[in-house]
């Protein structure tokens, strides 16, 4: 399940720097980080250090855009909490997908807004909110 703690947060990690000095590329070839990296920078991953960005041609993974990097990350050490707020809102599908997969918390300081259907849990209240209102309110106690 996703769980999201909103406001600061002790030892959270920043996703691009954890990235940047942590990823090994073979969780490029898991075919999830594969449709992320599809989904989130509209990229192709081709092998091993290529991954083909329409805007900006060959790339190494180094170039993926900071949201990227941070779902990467979320997906691979589901052990540690990330700060998600470097993600977009074209993250927040990929974050309940990988929250359906692992258990995840992650760090938000702004309001992502999240497609419906959804199951979060909201560890400032250790509770699971599954429609926007009922998480606009509780999330609006904390940011």
């Amino acid at each position: 399940m996703l769980t999201i703690h909103f406001g600061e947060m002790a030892d959270v990690k920043y996703g691009p720097n954890w990235f940047k000095y942590n990823y090994k590329p073979e969780w490029l070839a898991e075919p999830f980080v594969q449709e992320m990296i599809l989904g989130v920078d509209n990229s192709i991953y081709i092998d091993g250090l290529v991954i083909n960005s329409p805007v900006l041609g060959p790339i190494p993974p180094e170039r993926l855009s900071g949201g990227l990097k941070t779902l990467i990350m979320i997906y691979e050490k589901p052990e540690l909490v990330f700060n998600a707020t470097s993600c977009g809102e074209n993250c927040a599908p990929w974050l309940l997908e990988i929250g359906k997969q692992k258990d995840v918390t992650v760090n938000l300081e702004y309001l992502m807004t999240f497609p419906e259907p959804f199951e979060i849990r909201i560890e400032n209240e250790d509770r699971i909110v599954t429609d926007p209102k009922e998480y606009i309110l509780t999330a609006a106690n904390y940011i």
